[in-house]
């Protein structure tokens, strides 16, 4: 994806979020998150909205941590996240290709880097929002979900920090029906998942896999970062492999 396809992303996503937690309320259970409420998921992605702009406008080379969360609630916290969002937005359309600052996954450019990531930042909790009203998660683009799946994957399991381990060499496999891609995560006790990604015609040169995941690209990226059911994609072998995932996989 494009960084100004990213960017479209993040603003659909956060205004389709805001206008969730308008309608759940500000006290409403967040299924997804256990012990959280809107209010909660509201004052954490206003915070990491807020921290990665400083990043993009101030141009920080280096770690620098955030402001800490609102102490505001009701319409006033629902405001003080659309202006914190709206202000993202602007400030990725604004900045220039060669911008230089800190980033913590690999990425062709930091303006790539922090596009893609504040994206899926912010479909994620979408669905957190969205998982507080009766109708739960919305779909979300087969474009972007794949996508999303290779940064899970690929990034934040593709290192060191990945606490996913198997006792056993085992080979877990996510198969998007609506999109053709596969992707084949080989787990192991010493090191963090090994990733490949290719097409149906892989599967052959791959090998068997212990577990399958299969289903469309949206619901496989929401079962991938636990917003999902394990049963909302068809699994096929060894659901200990998919519990493993479940149990470990958590990004903090």
């Amino acid at each position: 994806m494009r960084i100004a396809e990213h960017i479209a992303a993040l603003e659909a996503g956060g205004q389709a979020l805001a206008e969730a937690a308008a309608e759940a309320g500000p006290d409403a259970e967040v299924p997804t998150c256990p012990g959280w409420r809107v209010r909660d998921l509201l004052r954490h992605t206003t915070t990491v909205h807020r921290w990665a702009t400083a990043f993009v406008v101030e141009g920080h080379t280096s770690y620098h941590p955030d402001g800490g969360e609102p102490a505001l609630d009701g319409d006033e916290l629902l405001a003080y996240y659309r202006e914190g969002h709206a202000g993202l937005v602007a400030a990725l359309r604004a900045a220039p290709e060669t911008l230089e600052c800190w980033t913590f996954l690999p990425a062709p450019s930091p303006l790539a880097f922090w596009a893609r990531r504040q994206a899926h930042e912010t479909l994620v909790h979408r669905a957190d929002a969205e998982s507080a009203l009766a109708s739960g998660p919305g779909a979300i683009a087969p474009a972007s979900a794949v996508d999303g799946i290779d940064e899970l994957l690929c990034g934040f399991h593709g290192g060191d920090k990945s606490r996913v381990r198997s006792p056993e060499p085992r080979v877990l496999r996510v198969r998007a029906t609506d999109t053709g891609d596969l992707w084949n995560v080989r787990l192991s006790a010493v090191e963090p998942p090994r990733t490949e990604r290719g097409t149906p015609a892989a599967a052959t040169e791959w090998g068997a896999a212990d577990v399958e995941l299969a289903g469309p690209a949206d619901r496989l990226y929401l079962t991938l970062w636990n917003r999902l059911p394990a049963d909302a994609v068809t699994l096929t072998g060894d659901d200990a492999v998919a519990r493993l995932w479940r149990e470990n996989s958590a990004v903090t």
